[in-house]
């Protein structure tokens, strides 16, 4: 640690290049990692402590908690950690090296079979070790290696074809999508804390890439009519959701609550004009009118109202804001006319497994849905306009053949309407079903179309989510 902490360039180059430290440092890695059992509970591999750098002794008898292979892990994780602290601590030099060394030797040459492979427990065991590898990497250089060594160094934006030109990259995105759910479930949550790492290249190379032409859009030039429709109150070009035949039973009701109201900001005409942002209030009433009245469940539990959405929204705003400060993104989004908007919009790999996911949250497992709908929400989260624009604007005008994140729900919600209709009860169920998913009701009987039903009250749950998301976001850019 302290050699290579040593601010001497020359140290530097003689550590590095006439000593044999990386390949030690690196071998250690893989040698404690090949002594890992095959097999491992994920949770364990999440929750286990006593990461030390061998200062304390292990002893099996005392520990009540034990499970095969704890001493093993905690070693691998130990000394994982020390060698992420010695590249934190090295000079930049050194830190590089060793940085590249641990990708080529250890996480290309060790950890990419094990990812690669077809057998689902080790999948699922790999995964989970990446994911708390990830979650503990705190210095620059380690993290930068991992983020390539996952994703690619690429930055021009994907195509249908060339989904597959990085195999690793395609291979986890995919795994997100996996017949096993606890692979799917694991894989996702290492996308979520991957976007929560303060590097700039993972959103961009996993989202930002393919919305820099914004051509998910459709242009339609203002004609002199418009400025008439914009003072009533109406978006051109947008669809009237209060028109919509999704939305005709809609009751007044359902719309914003006061303390909501109260906080927004006053109506000004002009608005949409003068800065792009369509009202808020419109925004946010749209996605809380997503889910009919007859789906909705939460106003007949206590504590399940939007305070807590919104309190959450905007501490980890401020958290992601904290993140991005340093990436120089633009303010607004890129000028319409300066867009190449007859390129073809591919919205990339990681989208479209989402959103494919999002659009089956009526036919998946709980734990799944509340995974996908995690990672969206951070998404929608990132303080950047071209993601903003496309996963929490209603009243973006979409090209033909393009979907965005409200309009996939929408679609969510057109089918959901079709089959309340055939199933008795549904109001009932929705509420006992909400009930015993909060421990204020026992399990009992088993309850027909229960996928469903938790898929309709997570739905629910979403888009709060995003009405709080979006309500933060637009108080933030208006507050000095």
């Amino acid at each position: 640690m302290l050699l290579g902490s040593l601010p001497e360039l020359a140290a530097a180059k003689c550590l590095t290049q006439n000593t044999a430290v990386c390949e030690l440092l690196t071998d250690r890695l893989t040698s404690l990692y090949r002594a890992l059992p095959q097999s491992i509970d994920p949770l364990d591999i999440e929750t286990v402590e006593g990461i030390n750098w061998g200062l304390d002794s292990y002893s099996v008898k005392e520990d009540a908690s034990a499970f095969p292979g704890k001493r093993a892990l905690i070693s691998f994780l130990s000394w994982f950690d020390y060698c992420d602290q010695l590249i934190k601590e090295a000079h930049r030099m050194t830190a590089t090296t060793m940085a590249r060394s641990m990708r080529e030797r250890f996480l290309v040459n060790v950890l990419e079979p094990q990812l690669m492979q077809t057998s689902e427990i080790g999948i699922l065991t790999a995964t989970s070790l990446l994911h708390r590898i990830v979650r503990q990497v705190t210095s620059e250089a380690l993290l930068e290696e991992i983020v390539f060594f996952l994703l690619g160094e690429q930055r021009e934006p994907e195509t249908l074809s060339t989904i597959q030109s990085f195999p690793l990259r395609h291979r986890l995105i995919e795994h997100c999508n996996h017949i096993s759910d606890e692979i799917s479930i694991m894989t996702l949550r290492l996308f979520e804390h991957l976007l929560q790492k303060p590097n700039e290249h993972i959103l961009y190379n996993l989202i930002l890439r393919n919305l820099e032409e914004r051509n998910y859009t459709e242009y339609k030039p203002p004609c002199p009519e418009d400025k008439d429709v914009v003072e009533n109150g109406q978006i051109p070009g947008a669809v009237d959701l209060e028109e919509d035949p999704i939305f005709t039973d809609i009751s007044p009701d359902s719309t914003l609550s006061k303390e909501w109201m109260s906080a927004s900001p006053p109506i000004t005409p002009d608005h949409q004009r003068t800065d792009g942002k369509t009202e808020v209030h419109k925004i946010v009433n749209s996605f809380l009118c997503l889910v009919p009245d007859e789906a909705k469940s939460s106003y007949q539990v206590e504590g399940t109202g939007y305070d807590t959405y919104l309190r959450d929204a905007h501490r980890q705003f401020r958290d992601y804001c904290a993140i991005c400060l340093r990436w120089d993104w633009p303010g607004t989004a890129k000028p319409i006319e300066k867009c190449n908007l007859e390129a073809p919009f591919f919205e990339g790999h990681f989208l479209k497994v989402l959103f494919d996911r999002m659009g089956r949250i009526l036919d998946q497992p709980y734990d799944v849905n509340l995974q996908v709908t995690s990672v969206l929400s951070k998404l929608s989260l990132f303080p950047h306009p071209h993601t903003h624009e496309f996963l929490l604007d209603p009243y973006v005008n979409l090209a033909p053949g393009c979907r965005s994140l409200f309009s996939v729900i929408v679609r969510v919600v057109g089918d959901l309407m079709v089959r309340i209709q055939r199933i008795p009860d549904f109001t009932l169920k929705l509420l006992l079903v909400r009930k015993r998913l909060l421990g204020l009701e026992p399990d009992g009987p088993i309850v027909d179309h229960m996928t469903l039903l938790e898929g309709v009250i997570v739905l629910e749950e979403f888009c709060k989510e995003l009405a709080a998301i979006a309500f933060v976001k637009y108080h933030s850019s208006t507050t000095p």
